[in-house]
């Protein structure tokens, strides 16, 4: 498959004959990857941060509890930025704002300096240059052959940059401090600017669009919210991300409260990012082969047991691994069930702009989990409220999930004169 392009002013559209499906899917798993890996790793950073600082764990916790929330608000915005005008420029934004945010968490010495650093600057690049964006591009370039697999391969790159971080930033931290550590994966983000033109769409031209593709953003978040089955989808979603964003930040904290050590940690999240590999590959094969909405119903499900059997036994070395690899299994292999319905619903006209709304709830959930998960530990030095919340969303979104119709939304059509 080549790719055509039409520059404004030319006469004929260019052939663009490097950016081939493999070289589209490649850069863009290269931009997950590094954009899930330093963020990944924010867990290690809350104990010599808080030691130095004499911070307790709900400043760490209120800082990176804004960090996922303006994730969320910023997803829509982006996305209907890329929808617009195209990915290219909405990830190389992004990919700044992240790096200077982690620049600036380096020099954070007061929580408000750590709020706006670790907090906006990183929430907002993530919005711009996460895999999200990378997902709704496959979805526009890719034919539809290809796409269900690219969007777990896609997923599963964020996995194996958390697998990769997870011990690289532990021992970074070890051997060179955490100011050293947050340098280097500030120079990282700067390579996913020339990265990034490998997957840039064209911006939408009005007169190219088909009728159903000439849907206004009004109509299209209109459409969505009045959408039964769209509604129960971002609910559910809300569970993915509080289950996620509190095992990131507090885990590794929680592991040492327990008696073992940060590197025990850092393996256990990088057993998560080990088997998510498997786990989003996986469903990305499955979902094309099984309902989806039984997919999702079952990872939900799968990860309330998970955390029930690892807080009803003694925490050890090897359950704290096991607990990761099987919450790996079911970690972010939502996300391509959840892209694929957006786009099976509604289309990929506006795909980045709705699952970006989607994705609001499921950053809401992460602002709620880490947010909560500080505020508890602060006043009953226990993080055990928690883990039961989290089994209960693990149902509900279990139960939510099974009504989805997964079939295209009916749209009315036009009849001639």
């Amino acid at each position: 498959m080549s790719i055509q392009a039409t520059q404004p002013g030319a006469s004929s559209s260019v052939l663009v004959n490097w950016r081939t499906p493999a070289v589209i899917i490649i850069c863009g798993c290269a931009i997950a990857l590094l954009s899930f890996g330093p963020r990944s790793t924010i867990g290690f950073f809350v104990q010599p941060m808080s030691r130095e600082f004499a911070w307790g764990r709900d400043v760490f916790g209120l800082a990176i509890a804004v960090q996922n929330l303006l994730w969320g608000l910023g997803q829509p915005l982006a996305g209907a930025i890329a929808d617009r005008f195209g990915v290219l420029r909405v990830v190389c934004v992004g990919a700044l704002l992240y790096a200077a945010g982690l620049l600036m968490m380096r020099y954070s010495a007061t929580p408000l300096s750590l709020n706006i650093g670790a907090g906006v600057l990183v929430g907002f690049g993530l919005s711009g240059c996460s895999f999200n964006l990378v997902l709704s591009a496959f979805s526009k370039l890719l034919p539809a052959e290809r796409r269900g697999l690219a969007l777990g391969a896609g997923t599963a790159a964020g996995s194996l940059g958390q697998f990769l971080f997870a011990p690289f930033g532990v021992a970074l931290i070890d051997n060179f401090g955490w100011q050293s550590a947050l340098m280097v994966f500030a120079a990282l983000m700067l390579f996913i600017v020339p990265l990034s033109l490998a997957i840039a769409t064209p911006a939408a031209a009005p007169s190219k669009l088909t009728d159903a593709e000439h849907q206004s953003f009004t109509t299209a978040l209109m459409e969505a919210f009045g959408h039964r089955s769209y509604v129960l989808l971002v609910l559910g979603f809300f569970t993915c991300g509080f289950q996620l964003a509190f095992i990131t930040v507090h885990l590794p904290a929680f592991l040492v409260d327990r008696g073992l050590t940060a590197q025990v940690g850092g393996w256990v999240i990088a057993a998560i990012g080990l088997f998510n590999i498997i786990g989003s590959l996986s469903v990305g094969w499955v979902q094309g082969r099984l309902p989806k909405r039984y997919i999702l119903s079952f990872i939900y499900f799968t990860r309330a047991l998970a955390t029930l059997a690892f807080i009803s036994f003694p925490v050890t070395a090897a359950s704290a691994i096991a607990f990761g690899a099987i919450s790996g299994l079911a970690w972010l292999s939502t996300v391509p069930p959840t892209s694929s319905l957006v786009a099976l619903m509604f289309g990929t006209r506006w795909m980045a702009t709705l699952y970006g709304f989607a994705f609001v709830s499921h950053q809401v959930g992460g602002f709620l989990g880490v947010w909560l998960g500080g505020i508890v530990f602060e006043r009953y030095g226990s993080y055990t409220p928690i883990w039961w919340l989290s089994i209960l969303f693990g149902v509900l979104s279990a139960l939510i999930n099974l009504p989805i119709v997964e079939k295209p939304v009916e749209r009315a059509v036009a009849q001639p004169a």
